[in-house]
């Protein structure tokens, strides 16, 4: 493409195709920048833009785009301005711009008349715009009379005309993606990284002096290479540091510098904000904050902490003083490796004295300067630092501190320390850093407050959860529970073992539907009803029958899903009953082979007037059961029995103990990442009870019979070992036998012992009243033997059966 002639400034659809020399360097030109609205109405209007064309920014926004940039006429091929001194405007290709006649971005040249100036040779760019945002063009513009007197380089062309390169091996076009967005000020990131997309895949804009010769342009601030003007911003900076009036041939060089200072803090801090918050952990929040000013903004940042904000605990109170314990929680430096450590160690707690800065800044909340430690402050801050000299890491430095705040209350404080040879930290510094200590508390606060509520959620979860022993009568038992990744950590779900009589379990697993502490709460009266209700004795299906009545009661707000197992070891089999629950799982330890229990699956505990159906299942010493709720199994976009199919499979994957069992389902399920629902699971290994463990005996409802329990009580244990159970065993049994013949109506007493981890003796009648332990006097005939019970024995309790009821003790075993 040939740009030797201006006749050719107005670029095809295809312009920009052609080899083109790679430029050393690419030029750095002021650009006037002007973004117009699909109404044609100017909503952005940049400083080069108020130069080039005279109007000011407030003027000029919210005008329509024809009366700035005025259209009519264009350059002519030559450069001679006498013919054409009435010659005016940017060209018709910029006016089709405007109109939104072009779909393909322009370039051309012109001349115009600007206020109070001479006509003005300009080169332009035009650039259409599409997309969701309400910008239609994007005009570029540059004076060509500043580029010959050299902005652009040493030299001086003869002859400089716009183009558009589309070769993306341009370093220019880096610059330019780089560099544009600093003069779109006024846009949002994304609206900004959307028109420099577009820019760079449209062309990027060039100079050409000739086919050969092309030098990408990227956006410059307006600070000529010139010696001249590099003089008058060094006169413009003096006079500004020395707080003194910029001389008004000066003063737009200072107001460059003062924006340029004011851009580079606000970048910085854009920077900081980008860089912390990116967790809600508080102690990685805490580096982040820490992290984010060292080097660029200080050489050393300490940060310390309220001891309340340290432990995740309540918002502190009141305001700091003496007493106040600070918790240095970070420190970034840029020194030698190790110099800091020693002297001021993370984790340290310390108090700091009312004459130092650091209790200024905390009590009153503002930010405190320093512009250098002196020999005595440095003594004053280092006599705090018992056996430590701090003096040398501190004196002759700069020194800034600012409070970490949120809600009007000092949580921490920042350090931050420059070196001798850095430049003091300035008012300007001191307003950076408070803006810095603003955002950084309440990143601060967030995570804070979100540790405190995760361990007010775990205290909550834990309480309601129960401890179940790893081992129960005939059975070996494992669980785990993993909260949900949801703000909160509290979820419905849960698991229970209960000890029943005859040496019979019931496991249970429950959730209720919801996350929260609404259903938190729900679950731990679901709980509790089903712990009670066991305690009964209910048969499985009875016991859900009545937690569905109960959840009637409570409201029809929740649902709640819940299996329930009762575990007899005596009688090798299971009593299981669902209410809407995914079905357990059996792993037989005969074969390794796994199986889903097909079970009547029910309705959700809350439905209502719904049958619920009980089966058995009978189980070999070794089996495993398998009990979870629906967040181990489920995977979104997945159907339900993938999930099944995979706890089968990792259920019945050998492991040398229950934990690890456990362990292997949970990462099989790949529960540890990217869950959002809790996940309750109960393991339990049916090892049984062998019969030669079990002793029973039938006695007539005659008071005799007390000697004869005791007889065969004693020869019983003598058989087993326990000998030194003797005489307490048959004291109790005396006791059980006695009350039970007195009361039992017809059926013959059950006498039962079961030989455990415990010596479980279990005495069953057919009198429906429960005993109760009553407190007796010296002259009372009765009331004892149940006080003689509590006292000696390990546990006992009373439950109801079909036939009447059963009242049971165990005793730790002694073996001899």
């Amino acid at each position: 493409m040939d740009r030797g002639t201006e006749k050719d400034a107005s670029p095809s659809p295809g312009a920009g195709h052609g080899a083109v020399t790679e430029p050393t360097e690419p030029g750095r030109v002021p650009l006037a920048v002007v973004v117009v609205d699909r109404e044609g109405i100017v909503s952005h209007w940049s400083r080069g833009a108020r130069r080039l064309f005279g109007v000011p920014k407030d003027e000029a926004i919210g005008r329509t785009a024809l009366d700035l940039l005025p259209v009519s006429g264009a350059l002519p091929e030559e450069e001679d301005t006498s013919p054409y001194a009435d010659c005016d405007g940017l060209g018709p290709d910029l006016e089709s711009s405007l109109d939104g006649g072009l779909s393909y971005p322009a370039a051309g040249r012109a001349r115009l008349s600007a206020p109070g100036r001479d006509r003005v040779d300009v080169l332009w760019w035009a650039y259409p715009l599409i997309g969701p945002g309400p910008e239609r063009l994007l005009v570029l513009a540059a004076d060509a009379d500043g580029l010959r007197s050299g902005d652009i380089g040493d030299g001086a062309p003869a002859r400089i005309a716009p183009g558009f390169a589309r070769h993306t091996d341009f370093r220019g076009a880096e610059e330019l993606a780089r560099r544009l967005p600093e003069i779109l000020p006024s846009m949002s990131v994304g609206e900004s990284a959307r028109i420099v997309g577009q820019v760079l895949e449209l062309g990027y804009p060039i100079l050409e002096f000739s086919q050969n010769d092309r030098v990408p342009v990227t956006p410059d601030w307006g600070v000529a290479r010139r010696a001249e003007r590099k003089a008058r911003r060094e006169r413009a900076a003096r006079a500004l540091a020395a707080g003194e009036p910029v001389p008004e041939e000066l003063r737009d060089e200072g107001e460059d510098l003062e924006y340029a200072a004011v851009r580079e803090h606000l970048e910085f801090l854009n920077e900081v904000s980008g860089r912390i918050g990116t967790s809600l952990d508080l102690s990685r929040t805490i580096v982040e904050v820490s992290r984010a000013v060292v080097p660029r903004f200080t050489d050393v940042a300490g940060t310390y902490l309220r001891e309340q904000v340290v432990a995740g605990e309540g918002f502190p109170e009141g305001v700091p003083d003496t007493t106040t314990m600070w918790h240095r929680v970070a420190l970034e430096h840029t020194d030698e490796p190790g110099r800091w450590d020693d002297v001021v160690p993370v984790g340290e707690a310390m108090p700091f004295p009312a004459h130092t800065p650091f209790f200024q800044c905390m009590t009153s909340g503002e930010p405190v300067l320093v512009p250098r430690i002196s020999e005595e402050m440095g003594h004053a801050i280092a006599a705090q630092f018992e056996k430590r000299d701090i003096r040398p890491l501190i004196t002759g430095r700069s020194m800034l501190v600012v409070p970490l705040k949120a809600r009007h209350v000092v949580l921490g404080f920042m350090i931050l320390l420059r070196h001798p040879e850095r430049p003091v930290f300035d008012d300007m510094d001191r307003v950076t850093g408070a803006e810095l200590a603003a955002r950084a508390g309440l990143v601060l606060d967030n995570a804070r407050m979100y540790t405190h509520q995760e361990n007010v959620a775990e205290t909550l979860q834990d309480s309601m959860l129960p401890h179940i022993p790893p081992r129960m009568a005939g059975c070996d038992i494992a669980t785990r529970y993993l909260p949900g990744a949801l703000l909160g950590r509290v979820g419905g779900d849960w698991f229970d073992a209960v000890k029943l009589p005859g040496g019979r379990t019931a496991f249970v697993v429950g959730d209720v539907m919801g996350h929260g502490l609404n259903s938190a709460a729900m679950m731990g009266q679901l709980r509790t009803a089903v712990q009670t209700m066991a305690g009964l004795d209910l048969p499985p299906a009875q016991l859900l029958r009545n937690l569905d009545d109960l959840a009637q009661r409570l409201g029809d707000t929740y649902l709640a899903t819940c299996l329930y197992a009762v575990y007899d070891p005596i009688a090798s089999e299971l009593r299981l009953a669902n209410a809407g629950h995914i079905p357990p799982v059996l792993v037989r330890a005969g074969d390794g082979r796994s199986e889903l229990l097909d079970l009547p699956t029910g309705a959700p505990i809350g439905v209502g007037g719904v049958p619920f159906e009980a089966v058995r299942v009978r189980v070999e010493p070794g089996d495993r059961l398998v009990m979870c709720t629906d967040g181990l199994v489920e995977v979104r976009g997945e159907d339900l029995g993938v999930g099944l199919a995979t706890l089968c499979e990792s259920a019945a994957h050998p492991a040398a103990s229950m934990d690890d069992a456990c362990d292997t389902i949970i990462r099989a399920l790949n529960t540890c990442g990217g869950r959002k629902d809790d996940v309750a699971l109960l393991m339990a290994r049916l090892n049984g009870i062998e019969p030669d463990d079990v002793a029973e005996w039938r006695l007539a409802l005659d008071p005799a019979e007390a000697g004869r329990a005791r007889a065969v009580v004693r020869e019983q244990l003598h058989d087993w070992g326990l000998a030194k159970l003797v005489t307490t065993a048959e004291l109790l049994v005396s006791e059980l036998v006695t009350n039970a013949v007195r009361h039992s109506h017809a059926r013959p007493v059950e006498l039962r012992l079961v030989r455990g981890d415990t010596l479980l003796c279990e005495v069953d009648d057919d009198d429906h009243e429960l005993p109760t332990l009553l407190s007796s006097g010296s002259l009372d005939d009765g009331g004892r033997g149940l006080r003689v019970v509590s006292t000696l024995s390990r546990e006992w309790g009373t439950s109801r059966t079909k036939a009447g009821k059963t009242v049971w003790f165990e005793l730790t075993l002694l073996r001899r």
